[in-house]
């Protein structure tokens, strides 16, 4: 072909003999050869084709027709088909025994063409995905046989025998948990149904269906993360818990793992507790300037007692923490009592609750007292117990924040007087009630404006002429967001600061709606209403502020 002398090659072919090394890759290395020539001059001493991979747009039907564990294997990637004939390209078509066995790997006839290595290394991984852990190719490997999955036995540490990391279904438990984190889900699906096993993710508020391994290794996965959980694996008609701590990317993460008996099999639903993720100040949490404002001046009283509503997963603890984090200071002794603890936060002193032992809430707050701390942060008021302790605490020259389980601000009264505490003790300690609620927030990198209906701004309480200058936008969707046009979420507020109206309100046990009329006549934006200011700012869509506020019909 004229790209070499006999002059160049004689030398290293005495180097070869005494290196071992081969006289093509000296060649390569010392830059008598590309590798780009090489594999012409295997095409034309077979009389086959070569070709450049990178040149080519390949068909996905091309594609499926060589499954990707055999394609892999056998460095090979299908160019073309017509009829039974697939073209597949290779790089060594002199390997007769790779040949042979790719021929009865597939169906159809093949016809060899030759590709550089680097070519071929890269046409796989962009069309049969790179060689990772992923685990949408751990359940292709496994589905077509690739890896033989092997049996569960002796993965209980119980038997004293070590557990192989490489085994494909551990394998496969981490990647379904590292993928999840990296996705940035709050929580992982695992759901048996009649003929598939289900998994999703969590994902700003919403569940996302991942692809799912066979059925047949539902038995084995669940075993995996009872083990690692701690649970019993013999146990199969009861609910358990269980914990998993593990570590993504240097970063340590704890699972809380629940475990249901249901028709199909056991349901498990893992929730992921990142302890070093939460660095949110007040405006990442979605506080607009004048809230934020009214906030800061609250968490920053002497004394008191401020609580966070909401439903269950609406973000009231990233709440209560971040509050920490603002008044976090060498002068001040923090101590927070948590079931479980959520987050680790640097220079606050956090007790975990475990009822095994007898540390419930209102003997770990008992105790605490007795620490003489400035601030306390309880992770749920729960019964009257509790309730009159922290309450006495915001008395006493506490600061005290927690959380509770009501729809709205000042429901959250009527909840403490229902469960058994002292109307004139609720009037006197409590400083503010915020309820809030999660929203998904809009992708930054694909956010258009947009166009509300008439029937949007209705339900929002917006004036059309207020939202004909404001910046209304939604998402339309890439890879940022996973094209769902959202990324993220924040709070939408309801602030209820307590005057001395409203204590007597209180102190006499009016109903929650006359309760509720007054703050709004004290100036209380409800949370529909703060949805409706973020709206107009460009900041979530008029969609998400009406799911989230559906019962806000003030």
């Amino acid at each position: 072909m004229g790209y070499l002398t006999h002059e160049q090659i004689a030398p290293l072919r005495e180097e070869s003999d005494t290196t071992g090394e081969g006289v093509i890759e000296l060649l390569i290395s010392r830059n008598f050869l590309k590798p780009e020539h090489v594999a012409q001059a295997k095409a034309g001493h077979f009389g086959v084709e070569f070709i450049r991979l990178s040149d080519l747009r390949i068909d996905d039907d091309v594609i499926s027709s060589v499954p990707r564990h055999i394609a892999k294997r056998y460095r090979a990637v299908p160019v073309s088909k017509y009829g039974t004939s697939i073209r597949i390209a290779v790089a060594d078509p002199s390997d007769l025994d790779t040949l042979d066995s790719l021929q009865r790997s597939i169906s159809g006839d093949p016809e060899w063409c030759v590709a550089m290595e680097d070519d071929l290394e890269a046409a796989l991984n962009k069309y049969y995905g790179a060689a990772d852990d992923s685990v949408g190719k751990m359940i292709q490997d496994i589905t077509e046989g690739e890896v033989d999955i092997g049996v569960i036995k002796g993965m209980d540490s119980d038997d004293g025998g070590t557990v192989d990391a490489d085994a494909p279904i551990i394998k496969l438990v981490n990647s379904i948990i590292v993928e999840a984190f990296k996705a940035r889900a709050s929580d992982i699906h695992l759901e048996p149904l009649a003929k598939t096993f289900r998994v999703r993710y969590r994902i700003d508020g919403m569940l996302q269906e991942q692809k799912g391994p066979p059925k047949r290794l539902q038995p084995s996965i669940i075993s995996r993360l009872k083990i690692q959980s701690n649970m019993s694996i013999a146990e199969r008609r009861i609910p358990q818990d269980g914990r998993i701590q593990t570590q993504v990317g240097g970063k340590v993460i704890d699972l809380r793992v629940s475990c249901l008996p249901t028709v199909h099999g056991e349901s498990i639903v893992m929730r992921i507790l990142d302890k070093e993720g939460l660095r949110l100040g007040l405006p990442e949490l979605g506080f607009l300037t004048d809230d934020q404002q009214t906030f800061e001046r609250l968490i920053g009283l002497p004394d008191g007692i401020l609580l966070v509503t909401g439903p269950t997963g609406s973000g009231k603890t990233t709440t209560l923490y971040s509050c920490l984090n603002f008044i976090n200071r060498p002068d001040r002794k923090i101590i927070t009592v948590e079931d479980p603890v959520e987050y680790v936060l640097a220079g606050i002193n956090q007790v975990q609750v475990s009822e095994t032992v007898g540390l419930t809430f209102s003997l770990a707050l008992r105790s605490i007292l007795r620490q003489a701390p400035n601030i306390i942060m309880l992770g749920e008021i729960r019964d009257v117990e509790t309730a009159t302790i922290a309450i006495n605490a915001s008395l006493t020259g506490h600061l005290v924040f927690s959380t509770l389980h009501t729809n709205d601000a000042p429901g959250a009264v009527t909840r403490l007087i229902d469960i058994g505490v002292k109307p004139f003790l609720v009037a006197s300690s409590t400083r503010a009630l915020m309820a809030q609620r999660l929203v998904r927030k809009i992708c930054k990198r694909c956010g258009i404006p947009h166009t509300a209906t008439d029937s949007e701004l209705r339900t929002l309480g917006i004036d059309p002429a207020a939202a004909a200058g404001a910046t209304v936008r939604k998402g339309k969707g890439c890879s940022d967001c996973n094209q769902t046009g959202h990324r993220g979420r924040m709070g939408i507020f309801e602030i209820f600061v307590i005057d001395d109206e409203a204590r007597k309100l209180i102190y006499d046990k009016v109903p929650s709606s006359v309760l509720r009329s007054r703050a709004r006549e004290m100036g209380m934006r409800t949370l529909r209403e703060d949805g409706a200011r973020k709206v107009l700012a460009g900041m979530t869509t008029p969609d998400e502020v009406i799911r989230a506020t559906t019962g806000d019909n003030d």
